[in-house]
Formats: structure tokens, C-alpha cells, sequence
């Protein structure tokens, strides 16, 4: 796909977070609780600031983290949809630059990145991660 760098995917963004992308960033010397939170359901999640994730430089519209960015970030705009599956994002301006193997490829990543966030989630990892060399 061809990416325009509209910002658009890192607007409010809702994106989760493996126990992996949480490590990786704790390495680069951020906090858990700088970047992410638990919600309601266990699950950890991008933290926003005025309006749009906390790692994307809204004058340089561009991800601060992009060579570290969460799993989520990099499979986007393949997104998991309660009512569909396995589909392309709307808010993306560039959707119809992902190809069908794209699609296919990404949907697989997703499928097994979503299962090992919802085993962390049940297992509660947060406290792992907030307690673990900070």
C-alpha cells in the first residue's frame, strides 16, 4: 500500500497494545503509563494527547516511533470489524492501494496478533509490565 501521511490512523486512535510493543517502547526509555493504558475489558491500549496518539508529531505529521511502532500501527489499515471481519479501514484515504495479498497477508497477522492480546489481557500482563525495570 501507499501511505499519504494524512495522520488520519493515529486520530483518536483506539489501537492496542501487545505485551511485545510494550517492551519494545519501555526499551527506548518511555514509561508504560506515558504511552498506555488498560481499558475496561484488560486490554492495553495507545494513550492519546490532544486528539491524536501520543507518539505522532502533529508538526512534522509523522510517528516519532514509526522503526518501533506498535504491530497495530504496522498491519493498519487492515483492521479486525465485529460485523465483517477482516476488512480495510474507511478513514484511510490510500485503502484502495492495499492489494488483495496485502490484505490477506495482514488479516493473518492481525488474527494472531488479536489472539495474543486477548490471552495478555486475561493474564493480566499490565501489572507485568508496570512493575518490571521502571
Amino acid at each position: 500500500m501507499r501511505c499519504s501521511r494524512c495522520g488520519k490512523c493515529c486520530e483518536e486512535t483506539e489501537m492496542l497494545l501487545s505485551g511485545a510493543d510494550a517492551k519494545r517502547l519501555k526499551e527506548l526509555g518511555y514509561s508504560l503509563e506515558e504511552f498506555a493504558f488498560r481499558d475496561k475489558k484488560g486490554f492495553t491500549r495507545l494513550k492519546n494527547r490532544e486528539g491524536c496518539c501520543v507518539f505522532f508529531d502533529s508538526n512534522e505529521r509523522k510517528c516519532r516511533i514509526y522503526k518501533n511502532r506498535p504491530l497495530g500501527c504496522r498491519i493498519f489499515p487492515v483492521i479486525f470489524s465485529e460485523e465483517e471481519g477482516i476488512v480495510i479501514d474507511d478513514i484511510c484515504p490510500m485503502k484502495n492501494t492495499v492489494s488483495k495479498r496485502e490484505l490477506n497477508q495482514k488479516g493473518k497477522t492481525l488474527v494472531n496478533l488479536l489472539q495474543q492480546m486477548d490471552c495478555e489481557a486475561k493474564k493480566k500482563n499490565w501489572v507485568l509490565f508496570c512493575h518490571k525495570g521502571q
